[in-house]
């Protein structure tokens, strides 16, 4: 009984273990069953409170590393590159990337790509088994995952790495596929990955590499490019082999594909990876307004439109290289081109070098400082007419003349170093003769026209009027090519000034109107018109550059020349009744030109860029404004012949016809003047070397030297052989042989001047 009992009482507490571990067993399944479902929770919650940009604003806030520059058109002009970390262009939807691209990324980077959540557990289970029999881990990250990643790396300067940075790019993964779209998963990727070096993304990829767009990629292109995803910098060799097997992959389903299409791809795919370029990489883009887009863009990914035309500009920095290689031989290297709208202000055109044909092309030669030589001379005599002391007709003196100024005698010359005695104003602008206009500016006075020239725009001339003088009148001065052009503009507007605009403005007549408005009176409507009208005679400017010459154009332009001293500067600077165009050529180190004059340096580019513009609609002539007549002009003596002019009624007589008189004017010798010093030339044999004499030809007149007539009465002017070394005596009389001037002047010595030298 007892032992009965005590197996039974052994039965049952065998049983309440059994029962034990049962229900332990029971309990453990359901706390873990409770955990692992918690933490399935945990992760679900994780995911879907995890924040997860919008595609959109990925795409929107991947800015170029580049700035690009429009024109009025909305036609690219110039690319501008700003962020020198890293390359990237514009995004690229997915449509606009090569099919078979798009099959090689996958088959290198995510072959599950559309079928797994983000997280592909066959990759990362494949990737663990064999990373047990290699010294160098495998990665199991998919597309979604390094897209992750690289969203990650944007808002955070640093890169984290081990585990817990692999859980969350997973997490962040799943959160993707949640919100995103498979295809926006991948374009984005494929806008935002690194391929090698700077280069990021699919565009600057292609175009840096591949020299192409990404819509154009074949089998090969394709293979090289995803292999460079994994390894940017791994070796040529390295990326052949990665190609290859690539392309094995894309091909391996196709049953039709041969092993010999297989090899030829592989062969292709191995050359290109052998030939690609290292840095920095070429990139395709417009180049055509370097200069400008430097002035305007300043941050990379900005679009910015301007008032430029491309085909103009493209015209005028062909017209330009084309002129500048002609005169490659007189040492002519750099120039610059403006064109402005009238009515508006818009620059139309801005080339600020020629390119590669430059020693310094990065120099902007529209905002560089340069003398402007003649070109200064229109708004002189337009201020003498606002003050009433000219008018076109009126009479000007071109012979020596020695001014003192506070660092000594201040002796204008001419171009051509000849003096013409008394000349007309329209013949002294229109043949930009440098004697009247510093005796119009004696009239005027250095500080008026230095006022004017200020309110034209020409902000640089910051120094006192007595820094400049009367070599003001001369160009002795700094301006720009857009601030002179645009002076020039305002003849063109009839006096009135308006800033430039590098901005489109609207179409319609109202902004235009509103731009003039912007402005100020600087000359007077009728001066405006007068000085145009002079600048506009192709008569005019025969005295210094003949009947033909490239000013001369097929429609109405008012037009003038400009050379610096030493021919370091050469301009031509013109308007029609739409455009005011301006040229310069020189050489940014100051080197001087060879033998450029304004006929044969800058005119011959404005005119082509004049006749461009005008090619289908004619300019027009102004019309005459009140305030101004046609007059009929004589002269006595006949020093011109009779014409109409245009004169201005405060300036003087309202007669229909005058006769000026300048029978008062006195005879005297111009060249050459008294008390000169004559050094020959020792480059050129002493028989050939010739002196000018001459007097202002009023009156029949005798010139002599020594003593001895060298030309007929009535002569004024003569050339000479040069007389011999010492000191020589010039003689003007009447034709009884009265003496009515005098000039003496010296001849050096070659040897002396050797001693000199020496």
């Amino acid at each position: 009984m007892t032992r009965a009992v005590q197996t039974m009482l052994l039965g049952v507490k065998v049983s309440l273990r059994k029962y034990t571990v049962t229900r332990y067993l029971q309990l453990y399944k359901r706390v873990f069953l409770v955990m692992l479902g918690g933490t399935l929770l945990l992760i679900v919650c994780a995911v879907i409170f995890t924040p997860v940009p919008p595609f959109a604003s990925v795409r929107a806030s991947a800015v170029s590393s580049e700035a690009t520059l429009l024109d009025r058109h909305g036609v690219e002009i110039e690319r501008l590159r700003l962020d020198h970390k890293r390359r990237m262009l514009d995004w690229v939807a997915l449509d606009q990337v090569s099919p078979m691209f798009q099959r090689a990324i996958l088959a290198a980077e995510d072959k599950r790509f559309y079928w797994h959540p983000g997280v592909d557990p066959i990759g990362a289970l494949s990737a663990m088994v064999d990373n047990l029999h290699r010294t160098h881990a495998r990665g199991a990250s998919t597309i979604t995952m390094q897209l992750a990643s690289l969203l990650a790396d944007k808002q955070s300067s640093t890169h984290k790495r081990g585990w817990y940075a692999k859980l969350m790019q997973a997490k962040n993964a799943l959160a993707i596929e949640l919100h995103w779209s498979k295809r926006e998963i991948l374009e984005a990727y494929l806008n935002l990955v690194p391929f090698r070096g700077e280069l990021v993304g699919i565009e600057a990829a292609t175009q840096g590499l591949l020299v192409k767009g990404p819509s154009g990629l074949d089998d090969a292109d394709a293979a090289v490019l995803a292999s460079l995803v994994r390894a940017p910098s791994a070796s040529r060799i390295t990326i052949a082999k990665r190609a290859c097997a690539t392309i094995k992959a894309i091909h391996q389903e196709e049953t039709k594909t041969r092993p010999q299409q297989i090899a030829s791809l592989c062969e292709r795919a191995a050359f290109l990876a052998s030939s690609l370029p290292q840095y920095p990489y070429p990139m395709r883009g417009a180049d055509d307004a370097p200069h400008l887009a430097r002035r305007l863009l300043t941050q990379p990914g900005q679009q910015k439109r301007v008032a430029l035309d491309a085909s103009l500009q493209r015209f005028a920095h062909e017209t330009l290289r084309t002129h500048l290689a002609e005169l490659s031989q007189q040492n002519v290297e750099d120039g610059a081109v403006v064109v402005l709208d009238n009515v508006t202000g818009e620059v139309l055109a801005y080339v600020g070098s020629s390119g590669d044909l430059s020693g310094a092309p990065e120099v902007d030669g529209v905002a560089a400082l340069r003398q402007p030589g003649s070109t200064l001379k229109p708004f002189l005599y337009g201020i003498a007419m606002d003050q009433g002391w000219l008018n076109a007709s009126s009479v000007l003196d071109d012979s020596p003349l020695a001014l003192t100024t506070p660092s000594g005698l201040y002796i204008p010359q001419d171009y051509d170093r000849h003096f013409r005695g008394a000349v007309s104003v329209r013949y002294a602008l229109g043949s930009s003769l440098n004697v009247p206009a510093v005796r119009t500016l004696t009239m005027v006075g250095v500080d008026r026209f230095l006022e004017t020239l200020r309110a034209l725009g020409m902000t640089s001339l910051t120094r006192e009027a007595n820094h400049y003088g009367y070599g003001l009148a001369l160009g002795g001065a700094e301006t720009t090519l857009l601030e002179l052009t645009n002076a020039y503009r305002t003849l063109a507007n009839g006096g009135q000034w308006s800033p430039t605009s590098f901005f489109p403005m609207t179409d319609n007549g109202a902004s235009s109107a509103k731009a003039l408005k912007q402005g100020k009176r600087v000359l007077s409507e009728q001066a405006s018109f007068v000085v145009a009208d002079i600048l506009a005679d192709a008569m005019a400017r025969t005295l210094t550059f003949g009947f033909s010459s490239p000013l001369s154009t097929h429609t109405w332009a008012a037009v003038k020349t400009g050379t610096s001293k030493a021919m370091r500067d050469n301009w031509a600077i013109g308007f029609t009744n739409r455009y005011t165009v301006g040229v310069w050529i020189g050489n940014f180190s100051g080197a001087p030109m060879w033998d450029v004059s304004g006929v044969t340096g800058a005119a011959p580019i404005w005119r082509d860029v004049i006749e461009y513009l005008h090619q289908s609609n004619a300019s027009l002539a102004p019309n005459p404004p009140s305030g101004v007549m046609h007059q009929q002009v004589s002269y006595r003596p006949a020093i011109e012949s009779p014409r109409y002019d245009w004169v201005i009624e405060h300036s003087g007589s309202q007669a229909k016809a005058i006769v000026i008189d300048i029978g008062g004017a006195l005879p005297m010798l111009i060249a050459p003047p008294d008390s000169a010093v004559i050094a020959p030339d020792p480059d050129i044999p002493e028989k050939r070397q010739a002196l000018l004499l001459q007097s202002n030809g009023v009156g029949k007149t005798c010139m002599r030297l020594n003593a001895q007539a060298v030309a007929a009465c009535g002569i004024a002017k003569t050339l000479v052989p040069l007389p011999l070394p010492g000191r020589h005596t010039l003689t003007l009389t009447d034709a009884n042989g009265e003496v009515l001037d005098t000039h003496q002047f010296e001849v050096r010595a070659l040897n002396h001047l050797s001693a000199v030298a020496k």
